[in-house]
């Protein structure tokens, strides 16, 4: 199984929840494109809240310098960021794949994270409630349905029932967990919610 995290935005709690789905399934992890932070990368975020020692965590396709939109980031890299330079890695695993930012942040001129959504993927879709969140995680269920893909939803953060059934009411999508505002996100806190979300991730 391929699962595909992306959020509704930046700072949704994406590499958090890709954690803890990597723990519930003792699944590989692989970012492709990291922008920014490459002495602590999302890939070693994974790697420090993780306990299992099935786990393997390729290494990036791309490793941008700059912590921007990864088309950005790119030019100042002096490079275009090629879709097809971009291949899943080879495992006989379970394989997490966490995006960068939401589905329509820019690659280069024409492709975006949404274009790294394969046909055999299951997507989880990261979503935190703000102001407009409603609207922003509709519209990404909404996008996703182009692919016909399957797709779940993890909540992150303070819990806001009413957001969180409207979009549940509105959308045809997996309910798979949430994951609370916490103190601290380490090794024990990752397991205890891939124990909670692991059933759910199973039958996805």
């Amino acid at each position: 199984m391929k699962l595909f995290v992306t959020g509704i935005s930046t700072e949704v709690g994406k590499t958090v929840a890709s954690a803890i789905v990597v723990e519930a399934l003792q699944a590989d992890y692989w970012k492709p494109i990291q922008a920014g932070d490459l002495d602590n990368s999302d890939s070693h975020k994974i790697e420090k809240l993780i306990s299992n020692n099935k786990t393997i965590i390729h290494p990036n396709s791309y490793a941008l310098h700059t912590p921007m939109s990864p088309h950005a980031a790119a030019d100042i890299d002096g490079i275009r960021i090629d879709l097809d330079k971009i291949v899943a890695p080879k495992t006989n695993n379970h394989l997490v794949i966490e995006g960068a930012g939401g589905l329509l942040v820019p690659l280069n001129d024409t492709d975006t994270i949404f274009d790294l959504i394969q046909p055999d993927y299951k997507v989880i879709v990261v979503s935190r409630h703000y102001l407009g969140s409603i609207n922003h995680t509709l519209l990404t269920l909404e996008k996703l349905q182009e692919k016909k893909v399957k797709v779940g939803i993890i909540f992150s953060g303070h819990e806001h029932p009413t957001t969180e059934e409207i979009i549940l009411k509105k959308s045809d999508v997996t309910f798979l967990g949430r994951i609370n505002e916490e103190k601290k996100f380490d090794k024990e806190t990752v397991k205890k919610y891939a124990g909670q979300i692991q059933s759910a991730l199973e039958s996805f």
